[in-house]
């Protein structure tokens, strides 16, 4: 990417729109991975440790149930009170966090269940220790554990979904986005500040990233847009949860029915590569 490419003319309310929209997925109010996973699924246990010494608060996983049938679960968690941000990361997980992640396929495979996913993240840490101890290898190997994972497996994009922290969960038979989340390569402040050498232009960048849900869907990298209360998530968590789970049931069904594919899933990340080369 170059600064180039996020040349776009955006019109002062089309970068408030979308900045806005940013604002929206980053809401303090917006209820997180475990809020949905309380009010979406059923009898969910969640499990700890990566087996090699680690236990990353930022990454969650677990067992639970949807509709009656079993499902494995791995998810971003960012936390509600200061104490808690401290001890999650603020979602941004470790090595550590993608080993439990990796954890997580393992079992699944395994056990031959469904795997659901939910990303809400910033992106991965990008701190020393996390690179010296392998972040960026643990990463690789949690994407090629996706791409290997035996069963059906579906990603949902609650709020953010940053850089390689959103894909480390996020190579799905299937992608659903929240209404208010996005995906994206960098944040709108990160783009800005490496690109236009201002943090300021962050709505400007965020206009021409054109980080809105409904883009996902055109370029083919979500499949459905799960709408939101008015006003965003945060305003009726309960009534975010009774939109979500419905929908959580039919597509997951559809690509049980479906049947499992390992080509087919690769197939459908390698048609993206390239996408914005034109």
């Amino acid at each position: 990417m170059t600064a180039g490419d996020l040349e776009v003319e955006a019109a002062p309310d089309d970068a408030a729109a979308a900045w806005a929209h940013v604002e929206v997925s980053r809401h303090p109010d917006r209820p997180y991975a475990l809020d949905l996973i309380q009010r979406c699924l059923d009898d969910f246990i969640e499990l700890h440790g990566d087996r090699q010494g680690g236990d990353d608060a930022a990454m969650v996983i677990g067992l639970a149930r949807l509709g009656g049938h079993r499902l494995a679960v791995v998810a971003n968690q960012k936390g509600r009170t200061l104490e808690e941000r401290g001890r999650r990361n603020f979602g941004m997980a470790h090595p550590e966090g993608y080993r439990k992640a990796q954890r997580l396929f393992t079992l699944a495979g395994r056990l031959k269940l469904p795997v659901v996913s939910f990303i809400d993240t910033p992106g991965a840490y990008p701190g020393v220790a996390a690179e010296e101890r392998g972040q960026a290898w643990a990463i690789a190997q949690t994407l090629e554990a996706q791409l290997a994972l035996p069963t059906p497996y579906l990603a949902v994009v609650i709020g953010e979904g940053g850089s390689g922290g959103a894909l480390a969960t996020l190579l799905a038979d299937s992608v659903m986005v929240l209404e208010h989340a996005f995906l994206s390569v960098a944040s709108p402040e990160a783009a800005a500040a490496i690109l236009f050498r201002d943090a300021g232009q962050k709505q400007h960048a965020a206009a021409a990233l054109r980080l809105e849900a409904k883009n996902l869907l055109e370029w083919g990298i979500a499949d459905e847009i799960v709408p939101e209360p008015e006003g965003g998530a945060h305003t009726d968590w309960e009534k975010t949860a009774a939109l979500l789970r419905p929908r959580l049931e039919a597509r997951l069904r559809m690509i049980t029915e479906r049947g499992f594919d390992p080509a087919r899933r690769r197939a459908r990340y390698r048609q993206l590569d390239g996408l914005f080369d034109a």
